[in-house]
């Protein structure tokens, strides 16, 4: 009776030993299997109407769209070269407003998350701020620097605190995902426009790829001012 006793607690002492050790297999196992990739899906874009992002007077005469990647080394180039300039003589003086449309490439294997990054700061209001610093420190999360999804992650989240942004409700949204579906149908309007690259601005109905600096900006609004002046004093003649 004793010798089966001692068996029985030998084999079930045995399948806690396996038991064990498959759940630390498991554990290491999740513990070590990479984060996915933060990616658009095109389906989750079908009803939403693309929007982007806008600052200056909804009372400008002329509307800029911006079609822009956020790990495009172009957009970053105009973003702190020429963007400023741009800013400060046409947005902030009322002839033009600019719009921010999302186009990641897919040749930019962490352009989604800083997008992603972008909208979530966007959530607490802080969508230019963010878009400034994103710009401004390309060389600390793009694709060469940053191949883990999981550091990316924590460099966003690093900037958002930067921005005095609540850190936490930001990765909430960020790993929520609540705003893939609107840059997913924002990117859609640049692929329904046959946008080729980023930059590029549309004005008008004219399209202008490149980075563009103050005054090229500045001679494109005026002659779309003009072409919308003459429309209207077109249509106002009896």
């Amino acid at each position: 009776m004793a010798k089966s006793t001692q068996a029985k607690n030998r084999s079930f002492g045995a399948l806690l030993t396996v038991v064990a050790v498959v759940g630390v297999v498991v554990l290491g196992y999740v513990a070590s299997r990479p984060t996915p990739v933060i990616t658009l899906d095109p389906a989750a874009a079908a009803g939403l109407t693309p929007g982007g992002i806008v600052i200056g007077s909804p009372d400008a005469p002329v509307e800029v769209i911006e079609f822009a990647d956020f790990e495009c080394p172009g957009c970053g180039y105009f973003a702190t070269l020429h963007e400023p300039d741009i800013k400060a003589r046409l947005v902030n003086t009322g002839q033009m407003r600019f719009r921010f449309m999302d186009f990641p490439l897919d040749i930019h294997r962490n352009a989604v998350a800083a997008h992603n990054a972008a909208h979530c700061a966007n959530a607490q209001g802080q969508f230019w701020v963010m878009h400034d610093m994103l710009f401004a420190t390309q060389e600390r999360w793009n694709s060469q620097a940053a191949r883990d999804p999981k550091r990316v992650r924590k460099i966003m989240i690093e900037l958002a605190e930067s921005v005095s942004l609540d850190a936490k409700a930001f990765a909430a949204c960020y790993d929520s995902g609540e705003m893939l579906p609107q840059i997913a149908a924002n990117r859609r309007e640049a692929e329904r426009l046959r946008i080729q690259s980023t930059p590029t601005f549309k004005i008008g109905d004219k399209v202008y790829p490149g980075s563009l600096t103050y005054d090229q900006m500045r001679l494109y609004v005026e002659a779309e001012r003009l072409r919308l002046d003459s429309a209207a004093a077109k249509s106002a003649m009896p």
